[in-house]
């Protein structure tokens, strides 16, 4: 799903492809990525049994409006809603309709604004009544890996370091990662080099530099990690039906370490607690 880059942009580019920001260009990231964030803090009074995903969608796509914001998703590549969201067994790419919220669904909303040439990508978990216990450990174990991987997150160390601290992590407590989809270069553009795998080794791919952009977005299933896409050729799903949970930052690389773009001004990224 990677987009060329476009020869305006601001920054060099390294020998991987990976287009390098100015400390400039850290600010406009921020908004674009708090204003992501806050329609997914706006929009959990909105998941409840009963509710219909395309109505959750209806009410981003208004909030997007309100905020003078671009939707980045409605047109991509035909796609027509301002949101994905992927219910219990739906991986990702879930495509909003008229299916009502069951008691226990759990669900992932993701929402990518433009906010002056900025992309903003997010996406986090809820839940629809009451959390049943497999889902909340599942939901707990796929929050945790992505914070593990953004710990790797400074320069010297590199992309494969992210992956393993992901990967390891899942697996010691037996679950799975999915390999067929990953995180993604953005900035300017919203797929960009690196592919930002969450599996790997450590000390391979990619040098981290301060000034890349990109986002940590691992999907984490109770069963195995195959997937497989139904014939909207949107919507991946588990292959064994099992569970699946995924949380997703925008980040960029300091001089010292990372800032997270999307953290939620809620402090309601995670669907349990306030943190």
């Amino acid at each position: 799903m990677e987009t060329p880059l476009k020869k305006d942009l601001r920054g060099r580019v390294t020998k991987d492809g990976i287009r390098i920001y100015e400390p400039s260009d850290f600010a406009g990231m921020k908004v674009a990525g708090t204003l992501a964030a806050r329609i997914l803090d706006d929009i959990g009074a909105h998941v409840f049994p009963g509710q219909a995903t395309s109505e959750i969608d209806k009410i981003i796509t208004q909030m997007v409006e309100d905020a003078n914001a671009t939707s980045a998703t409605i047109g991509y590549k035909g796609y027509q809603h301002a949101s994905c969201i992927s219910v219990n067994h739906v991986v990702c790419h879930g495509i909003p309709g008229d299916k009502k919220l069951k008691d226990g669904d759990i669900l992932n909303i993701d929402v990518t604004v433009i906010v002056d040439g900025w992309f903003g990508d997010t996406s986090r978990m809820f839940v629809a009544g009451k959390l049943p216990r497999k889902a909340e450990r599942l939901i707990q174990i796929t929050h945790d890996s992505l914070m593990k991987g953004i710990e790797m997150v400074k320069p010297g160390n590199t992309f494969g370091d992210i992956g393993h601290a992901i990967q390891s992590f899942v697996e010691a407590h037996r679950m799975s990662v999915v390999r067929d989809f990953c995180g993604h270069g953005l900035g300017q553009v919203f797929h960009a080099p690196p592919n930002v795998l969450h599996y790997g080794r450590p000390g391979t791919g990619a040098v981290l530099e301060e000034g890349m952009f990109f986002t940590i977005e691992p999907m984490v299933n109770l069963g195995r990690p195959e997937t497989k896409t139904l014939a909207d050729d949107w919507t991946a799903v588990t292959r064994d039906k099992s569970l699946s949970a995924q949380f997703e930052h925008s980040v960029g690389v300091t001089a010292t370490g990372v800032e997270i773009f999307t953290l939620s001004p809620a402090g309601t990224f995670h669907p349990t607690y306030t943190s």
